[in-house]
């Protein structure tokens, strides 16, 4: 595919992003930037959350790392599943009883200011690295495969991607959100499903000829129980799925923000029940696509790349044919800006309600604030990219999901413990725990296999961190005065 024309594809691309954000913020204040007006329909809400949950990590890295752990990671996404029907029962109902705009607004009604601040902090510390990873993935593959050609540095590269993204979401946020993430998960999943059909039919294989062939060389394994050290161990893959969901989506104010855009709970909880599905089907194909790309590379004689993160771009650009490098690149391209403006969009939110009290102010010193902190992240984004890409030695999906389980870790203890305890918490002491947790989670993940006879702790640090901050918590609280039924419902009301 030549250079020129991946770069009219990309103009149109971003023009069509570009229009729908000129229609989608008129009239829009600081109010449609943070909710939407709360009129969002359900259903386009479930639709484009397909494309910022999955990123250009699940586009690329998922079906790379087929050829290491064939379809492993499917226990992951099953654990997924349950973590989004935690949410669906327990957080959507507190969310919308409180009529939060920042979720973590619920941590200083719960316990106090000191909670609440530090709730917003991790949030924005873990979303910061790991939206700036994703971002890294898509810049990393325009500039192997565009930029490097015409001479342009990495850092013109990402500072190019990033700066499309700051301009369509400025003014709208989360209204112009829900629209471009619609418009790019269609073709997200327009990508993954039509290149799975042309390497099936490159190679000859009906349908059931595929399914023989991914089984016969070993990749449709999916559950692992022979080994309970291994890291992809069932149950360590299944309850990190179920924690991973519920932390960074359901404690997550990026991903929520869409869902309280929708006009009413029961809108909110069908579209992630939809959602929760209709994810699963998609990781099922991305692992499908992964193992075909080895089939293939098998059969003709390719060599597999030393980072798996390159070889379906590599065979989608060199060997696959132009419609295929056409939709990896809108794919990768679709995949990595849906999750990257919402996750500036999420972050913009969360700072200037978490930090610097919106509440208060009037909508010109509104604007002129927005402006700035949406600003500061897009650059933030730019530093962190190109930091990673100086130390970065394995997979971006090993890299999120290892640095999510020390960040969001404390965001789980502290929900966890204002919604199934009835003790009261105050002051620094909460910033202290939730920033030793980590450092507790780290030292024993890291010895794990001396200290358990070879037992290694993987995906599911992100339960044990949590653990550790809740017991921390539970440690410097006190019993609550008033008199309170036990039970979820007593629990959740804040005091």
């Amino acid at each position: 595919m030549s250079s020129l024309l991946v770069l009219s594809i990309l103009v149109v691309y971003f023009a069509a992003l570009i229009t729908i954000s000129f229609f989608t913020s008129k009239g829009a204040d600081t109010t449609t930037f943070f909710t939407a007006n709360r009129q969002s329909p359900w259903y386009l809400v479930a639709f484009g959350m397909i494309g910022s949950s999955l990123s250009g990590v699940t586009f690329v890295s998922v079906p790379g790392n087929v050829g290491k752990i064939g379809f492993a990671y499917f226990q992951v996404v099953l654990g997924y599943l349950l973590g989004y029907w935690i949410i669906i029962s327990i957080l959507m109902p507190l969310y919308y009883r409180l009529n939060v705009v920042s979720i973590y607004t619920y941590l200083e009604q719960r316990f106090d200011p000191w909670a609440y601040k530090t709730g917003a902090f991790f949030f924005l510390m873990s979303r910061t690295i790991g939206s700036s990873l994703r971002l890294f993935l898509a810049a990393t593959v325009l500039q192997l495969f565009l930029f490097d050609a015409w001479g342009v540095p990495f850092f013109v590269t990402v500072a190019t991607t990033i700066l499309l993204i700051w301009i369509y979401t400025a003014k709208g946020g989360v209204k112009t959100i829900i629209w471009t993430d619609t418009f790019q998960t269609f073709f997200l999943v327009a990508a993954v499903g039509i290149t799975v059909w042309q390497i099936a039919d490159k190679l000859g294989y009906s349908f059931s000829d595929m399914l023989n062939a991914i089984q016969s060389h070993g990749y449709s394994t999916i559950f692992q129980w022979d080994d309970v050290n291994s890291t992809h161990f069932f149950p360590k893959q299944f309850l990190g799925g179920a924690f991973i969901a519920i932390t960074m989506t359901g404690m997550d104010q990026e991903i929520m923000q869409k869902n309280l855009t929708c006009k009413t709970l029961k809108d909110a909880q069908k579209n992630m029940f939809w959602f929760s599905l209709t994810l699963v089907i998609v990781n099922l194909l991305f692992l499908t696509l992964g193992a075909l790309l080895y089939i293939y590379s098998q059969q003709r004689g390719l060599g597999i790349p030393a980072l798996s993160d390159e070889l379906y771009p590599r065979l989608a650009f060199n060997e696959l044919g132009p419609m295929v490098g056409i939709l990896f690149l809108l794919g990768i391209t679709a995949s990595s800006y849906a999750s990257a403006d919402s996750a500036l969009t999420g972050l913009t939110t969360s700072f200037c309600i978490d930090f610097l009290n919106f509440k208060h102010k009037h909508e010109l010193q509104k604007r002129k604030q927005k402006f700035m902190v949406h600003l500061g992240f897009s650059l933030l984004f730019l530093i962190i990219i190109i930091i990673f890409k100086e130390v970065n030695e394995k997979s971006v999906i090993d890299a999120v999901l290892n640095i999510a389980g020390y960040t969001y870790g404390p965001l789980l203890g502290l929900f966890s413990f204002g919604i199934f305890t009835q003790r009261h918490i105050k002051g620094i002491a909460i910033l202290i725990i939730c920033v030793l947790a980590p450092f507790l989670s780290y030292l024993l993940s890291t010895n794990s296999a001396d200290l358990f006879t070879g037992y290694k702790i993987g995906i599911e640090i992100l339960i044990v961190n949590g653990m550790f901050t809740f017991g921390g918590l539970w440690i410097i609280s006190k019993p609550h005065i008033k008199t309170q039924a036990p039970g979820i419902q007593g629990a959740m009301s804040p005091y």
